[in-house]
């Protein structure tokens, strides 16, 4: 690893145990938000991170129970902060943590351990699971999967980088109907689809907001790559704000990967964090379209790339080097919008969604896969066209690329049809692909 590397880690570092000094509250042992009974916390062969709020100077004891128990113990706590790593834990459960100190105790129950991912993004991520096609008949399946457990954080931006979430707007649950119905559509199914592969539990972070750029889910380091500076306005098109309340305070959790979808959406209410007044939040709620096919759309080559290596170094950081440098990181392609667009702001987006290349993984966007979404616009959706209501099928575009590029599965068909003949025979083009494909004849064929 590279010096510059070192110093920024070590910035990070300085900076979370900076921030926790606003953060310990008032003295009582408990877990930092995100943590709670029912919750998945990430399994071998990485080692899951603990941590929470307590008396300061206090050591606290975590004693994990169940079929493999374990104790340890933290430092003494520095500015109310405590923090433990457990030993590698196989996928399973339940189990019960326990966390005491010399004063007090708290529990979490019902933890299972298994692969954590992170579902982050636009409208088309917050799109919830009670808006898709046959989505009574999707909500009746949540009692088969009792070990695919949902988390959701509520909306808030913030002008510095939070220690710990805002406010949780869906604790960890047992998936039900009344949950998933308010939970992330294309989250959940994956989650499913990973389970049915998998057959161990999977726990699922939502963490997204319609209608925002990827600037305000970037940090200013990786802003400062592509050459962006900070807006400063406190807007939802203030860069960094996002990351600052919604991303940044998951780093201590060890995770195994991440998916986005970005979307289109007209924003009519929210939450607004204390840290910004109302005249600023109404821009926000004022602001539509797919941001970044008209914000910054130039950087977009630069600005997704160096975001997506930018949490996998903070990630990888924060939880003590126990999520991977190189986490496996998935997107959605956005669907087609309006038949005979002269406008390019989609087609360059979906162009730099892939760093230029036309397709990932990439040298420049190494174990990361895609779901083509092109051909999956919904004409009749009362959401938007770019909103489809199909996110079954995204989801198991996402799924199949996970299980090559994140589970190392061969013989996976994850990626589109190649050209790897173009002949041109007078007026007419001959493309032959690499897999077979099967097109319908329509005048609205090339976008």
């Amino acid at each position: 690893m590279n010096p510059g590397c070192l110093l920024v880690m070590a910035v990070i570092s300085v900076a979370v145990l900076l921030l926790a000094a606003f953060h310990h509250g008032d003295g009582t042992l408990r877990f930092a938000s995100y943590y709670g009974d029912h919750m998945v916390l990430q399994k071998s062969p990485q080692r899951a991170v603990l941590w929470g709020y307590g008396p300061e100077g206090e050591q606290v004891t975590v004693y994990l129970t169940g079929p493999f128990p374990q104790k340890v113990s933290s430092p003494a706590m520095t500015e109310g902060i405590w923090r433990v790593t457990l030993e590698p834990v196989d996928a399973g459960g339940p189990y019960n943590v326990q966390a005491e100190s010399e004063s007090s105790k708290c529990n979490l129950t019902d933890v299972l351990f298994g692969d954590i991912w992170l579902c982050g993004g636009q409208s088309n991520m917050y799109f919830k699971t009670s808006q898709i096609f046959n989505a009574s008949e999707e909500l009746a399946l949540s009692s088969k999967y009792p070990h695919v457990r949902p988390f959701m954080a509520s909306l808030n931006m913030s002008k510095t980088e939070r220690v710990d979430l805002i406010q949780v707007e869906i604790p960890w649950s047992v998936p039900t109907t009344s949950v998933l119905a308010e939970f992330s559509a294309v989250c959940w199914l994956f989650g499913r689809y990973m389970y049915d592969t998998l057959k161990y539990p999977i726990g699922l972070v939502e963490s997204c907001w319609g209608g925002t750029p990827v600037e305000a889910w970037s940090s200013s380091r990786a802003l400062k790559q592509c050459g962006l500076q900070q807006s400063g306005d406190g807007s939802m098109m203030d860069n960094t704000v996002l990351w600052n309340a919604m991303i940044h305070p998951f780093l201590n959790m060890t995770i195994y990967g991440a998916i986005w979808y970005q979307g289109n959406k007209t924003i009519t209410d929210s939450t607004c964090s204390e840290n910004l007044d109302t005249q600023k939040c109404q821009k926000l709620f004022t602001f539509s379209g797919e941001a970044n096919a008209e914000y910054h759309k130039d950087k977009y080559n630069c600005s997704f790339p160096a975001m997506i290596n930018d949490w996998r170094m903070a990630f990888h950081q924060g939880s003590g080097q126990q999520t991977a440098l190189d986490f496996p990181f998935g997107f959605v392609q956005l669907s087609t919008y309006k038949n005979n667009s002269t406008d390019d702001g989609f087609p360059d987006i979906r162009w730099h969604q892939t760093a230029d290349v036309g397709f990932v993984p990439n040298s420049r966007m190494k174990n990361t896969f895609m779901a083509v979404a092109l051909d999956l616009p919904d004409k009749t959706s009362p959401y938007g066209t770019i909103h489809p209501r199909d996110k079954q099928d995204v989801a198991l575009r996402l799924t199949l690329g996970a299980r090559a590029v994140a589970y190392g599965e061969t013989d996976i068909p994850f990626q589109g049809p190649f050209p790897k003949q173009i002949l041109p025979i007078q007026m007419s083009i001959i493309i032959t692909y690499d897999q077979a494909v099967s097109v319908t004849s329509s005048k609205n064929m090339f976008e």
